[in-house]
């Protein structure tokens, strides 16, 4: 046991490393703790790892200084102590709780073994270890289909077609990413995948998953349709790591409920990253979490001033094929409302796309697919909210790079 001053935060990803590295350079060290035998990683870059473009270790995070690696079972509030898998416990007088998040596991029919792991074939995509038993499962002409058809599906199925694959993705909204794409810009996405031989479902849902020996053979679609399959992917979203927090009794909603200081309900434990809720949103993303971090460690490191009012997150995704690079990126709103003015500049012969909303005088979301020199002026006008100059024509938006 050490003194209860000390900061202990639970969990090595993204964010938790942020805040350990955040706080040792404002001389508050933190005790990291993290179950995955991995070193820290960038999450995001797993897809990249996966398409074969970088090996594990490019994606490792800087160290922090104090990295203990057990997985912890349980939180006594009353004594502030935490419990370890290996039966050790330490004090802490601040724990933040930074657990990250969970593969969303679907409903299907023989999804699970009967000792309840997945078959052999079947693997989610949310860790290093997921990546690296895909990118050592997979082989040119595997027959792989994935399941979900958000940014994680899109990103895994090119992974997997530049590894050649024979990709499937059944997606079971009308377009792919729709959560953060207008239809034009997800008919680009859909057309840069089927370039590069990814077969997409768009409006379909599996129902059964088939295996013989413990071993995938096939999915089965709700029209009994039979997709063979040597490989499947479940990329069908994440649900917050909450199981600590619910434990010690913690109000949780869809996450850890944590308010502008990234505090829970109990004053001497915070949350942050993809396990908190902030606002009513669990965000579920990079830029947010590292804005959490930085926030919360000028708190802890004194300075009282700090708060976390929200994020306005930018979604950019790079795939990257065999002979054709595909960017995009995507901010607020993206469908327009009655009223809005809408700009729209496109290219189908370079299959660039570039579109604006503006309402009342202030730019409320855009998406750019492809060539995205003006991403940084229309992110910035974007955040900082502020009327638009009126002293030239929407499209100067488009046009106009300002520096990216």
């Amino acid at each position: 046991m050490t003194s209860n001053t000390r900061v202990v935060v639970i969990g090595a990803g993204l964010a938790g490393v942020r805040l350990a590295r955040r706080l040792g350079d404002l001389g508050t060290p933190a005790l990291l703790v993290g179950d995955e035998e991995h070193p820290p990683y960038n999450r995001v870059l797993l897809a990249e790892v996966l398409a074969g473009r970088y090996a594990p270790e490019v994606i490792a995070l800087p160290p922090p200084a104090g990295l203990l690696r057990t997985r912890v079972t349980g939180i006594d509030r009353a004594a502030r102590t935490v419990a370890c898998a290996d039966g050790t416990s330490f004090a802490y007088g601040t724990l933040v709780l930074a657990t990250g998040s969970n593969p969303v596991l679907p409903p299907l029919r023989g999804l699970f073994t009967p000792d309840h792991r997945l078959p052999e074939g079947v693997h989610a995509f949310r860790t290093l270890d997921d990546c690296l038993g895909l990118a050592g499962a997979v082989r040119p002409g595997a027959r792989a289909v994935v399941i979900g058809g958000g940014l994680l599906g899109v990103s895994a199925a090119r992974a997997l077609a530049v590894r050649g694959a024979q990709v499937v993705l059944a997606q079971q909204a009308e377009r792919l990413m729709e959560r953060q794409l207008d239809p034009d810009a997800s008919r680009l996405v859909l057309r840069h995948l089927t370039d590069l031989g990814v077969e997409v479902h768009t409006e379909c849902r599996v129902r059964d998953v088939r295996c013989i020996a413990g071993a995938v053979r096939s999915v089965e679609l709700a029209d009994g349709y039979a997709l063979d399959a040597d490989l499947v992917v479940l990329a069908c979203g994440v649900r917050p790591r909450t199981g600590l927090a619910e434990q010690a009794g913690l109000a949780v909603h869809q996450g850890v409920l944590v308010d502008d200081e990234l505090r829970t309900s109990d004053p001497h434990i915070h949350a942050i990253g993809d396990c908190a809720q902030h606002g009513g949103t669990v965000y579920g993303l990079a830029a947010p979490a590292l804005e959490q971090a930085d926030a919360l460690a000028a708190l802890l490191a004194g300075d009282t001033g700090a708060r976390y009012t929200g994020t306005r997150s930018l979604t950019r995704l790079t795939l990257t094929g065999s002979d054709s690079p595909f960017d995009l990126a995507a901010f607020g709103e993206t469908e327009a409302r009655p009223g809005d003015d809408v700009v729209r500049l496109a290219d189908a012969t370079r299959g660039t796309y570039r579109k604006v909303v503006v309402r009342d005088d202030r730019l409320v979301g855009g998406v750019l697919v492809g060539e995205l020199g003006t991403v940084g002026a229309l992110a910035r006008a974007w955040e900082g909210a502020e009327p638009l100059p009126d002293d030239g024509p929407l499209l100067h938006l488009l046009t106009n790079d300002g520096g990216s």
